[in-house]
């Protein structure tokens, strides 16, 4: 079957509110039947997404609450990026992207007349694992000392360029420029950093130095980026998306709705952090027992709990998990497992993308099946490309319920009959997955029939986007001073007239 194909039979599927699952050819009834069995709990139905989606409405609105927000899973965290590019930017920036166990300086240029955001260079710097748990300054310290090798390299010693920071760690942001951490993950814990401002603890490590200056700082979300590096070509792009190794979502919220921030007027943008819905068991309905072994095992139970349903760190062990128990109960494999298949974390998320592969995928599954020492037959792969299929699909369709929250809520929040925007994403299961995309984009169509919406792929969010956001800030601190220099003439004016 093609992939055409196989996009129309699923959006089929959809319009009668259940999902389809493919590559039932080549099992036999009687073997497909008890397969299903394990699986329907993961088809969820038009009316489930339903319910679904409107949990997280109300889950929105609890973490703007100004008294709500400290109890609500679904963080909603005010980011202070108070406005999208409107393509007069322009200048050079440096954006430092830290993440996991490498991190990234980058020279960014923004050119106005183009609109177009050039990535000038860019260096990539270790981390060693030991500085990932040792204390906080001995990293901060590492950070300035590969920004100052940039810079050489660069030859821009000497300039002081304003900096975007991406640091992708859960943070509360009190201002454009300040941003306290709130707990480390993805193997970091190094000391004296939770609780504290990760841009005052990078300009110390600077100013220890004493030999190169940075310009202001405006901390990024790795989400955030992603909705401004797509919001220079495309200036409707007011949703930002990420479904790769985790998952999360940032959108622009009116700010009389921001109860954390005082305003009234224009809006910003909110770090929705929605990884964490379900966190107050409001997803329970829909876990199966294999989604409850993923978050017992993880290295934070009971935390992320819609993140460890969908994203692409956690979909191979569920996967790998569906797999030993169809196993044990002698619907695969003649009952004999591997080594391999009962380790943990040994069936990769990107497993799933090459069994589903259109053209290949039967040849991807028997073998990695063979590199996983299995011994398939037909119908063994023909069940396994079906397991990843109910996996996948469930993962897209419960992704494209979250992002038709957020569009509707923008709609609602406008009085709009109809809202056409577009939503900047990224990440590996969205880019890598040969159908996810197709599928998360008609869940979207099904649900909020009211909303046009445009996808547009980021290109380097964590890089552009950051120097985006730094730009954008800019503007608008331009835009004020001159604002409020137009004030005092003003005012010096009516007094000069009072006078005479």
């Amino acid at each position: 079957m093609s992939s055409a194909e196989k996009k129309s039979k699923r959006s089929g599927a959809e319009m009668s509110g259940d999902t389809c699952t493919l590559h039932t050819d080549g099992i036999p009834p009687d073997t497909l039947s008890k397969v299903q069995v394990y699986l329907e709990r993961f088809h969820l139905s038009l009316e489930k997404l339903q319910e679904v989606s409107a949990r997280l409405r109300k889950d929105l609105v609890r973490g703007l609450g100004k008294h709500s927000h400290h109890r609500a899973p679904v963080k909603m965290l005010p980011t202070f990026v108070r406005a999208t590019p409107d393509g007069t930017e322009k200048g050079d920036f440096l954006a430092l992207d830290l993440g996991g166990t490498n991190f990234r300086v980058l020279h960014v240029r923004v050119v106005e007349e183009q609109q177009r955001v050039l990535k000038m260079d860019s260096q990539i710097c270790a981390i060693p694992k030991e500085m990932m748990l040792g204390p906080g300054e001995q990293l901060f310290d590492h950070i300035a000392a590969c920004l100052n090798d940039f810079l050489v390299s660069q030859e821009l010693k000497g300039q002081t360029l304003p900096l975007g920071f991406t640091f992708s760690f859960p943070c509360e942001q009190k201002e454009i420029d300040k941003s306290i951490l709130i707990r480390w993950t993805k193997g970091f814990n190094c000391s004296g950093v939770e609780g504290k401002d990760v841009v005052k603890l990078l300009k110390e490590a600077i100013h220890r130095r004493g030999d190169y200056d940075i310009g202001s700082v405006a901390m990024v979300n790795d989400t955030v980026g992603t909705m401004m590096s797509c919001g220079y070509r495309d200036q409707s792009c007011e949703i930002g998306m990420i479904i790769g190794t985790g998952t999360n979502a940032c959108y622009m919220e009116e700010m009389k709705n921001v109860r954390r921030v005082e305003g009234e007027d224009g809006r910003m943008c909110i770090n929705t952090e929605w990884g964490g819905f379900g966190d107050d068991g409001s997803l329970k309905d829909i876990q199966t027992e294999f989604d409850v072994v993923v978050d017992e095992t993880s290295i934070n139970p009971g935390v992320h709990t819609f993140e460890k349903m969908i994203s692409g760190m956690y979909l191979g062990e569920i996967v790998r998990l569906l797999l030993v128990r169809l196993t044990e109960d002698k619907l695969l494999f003649k009952g004999q497992t591997s080594e391999a298949l009962l380790t943990p974390e040994a069936f990769q998320t990107k497993f799933i993308s090459e069994i589903e592969e259109q053209d290949d995928g039967l040849e991807n599954t028997q073998n990695i099946l063979t590199k996983l020492g299995l011994n398939w037959d037909l119908v063994d792969s023909c069940v396994v490309r079906l397991v990843c299929d109910a996996v996948s699909s469930r993962s897209a369709r419960l992704c494209g319920a979250a992002l038709a929250t957020l569009a509707n809520r923008i709609r609602v929040n406008r009085r709009l009959d109809r809202l056409k925007t577009t939503v900047g994403v990224d990440g590996t299961v969205y880019r890598k997955h040969p159908t996810f995309s197709e599928e998360l984009r008609a869940t979207v169509r099904l649900l909020v029939p009211e909303c046009d919406i445009t996808f547009l792929v980021s290109e380097d969010g964590s890089g552009k986007g950051a120097a985006m956001v730094t730009a954008v800030a800019q503007r608008l601190a331009h835009q004020s001073r001159l604002l409020e220099e137009s004030d005092g003439e003003e005012e010096e004016e009516e007094e000069e007239e009072e006078g005479q």
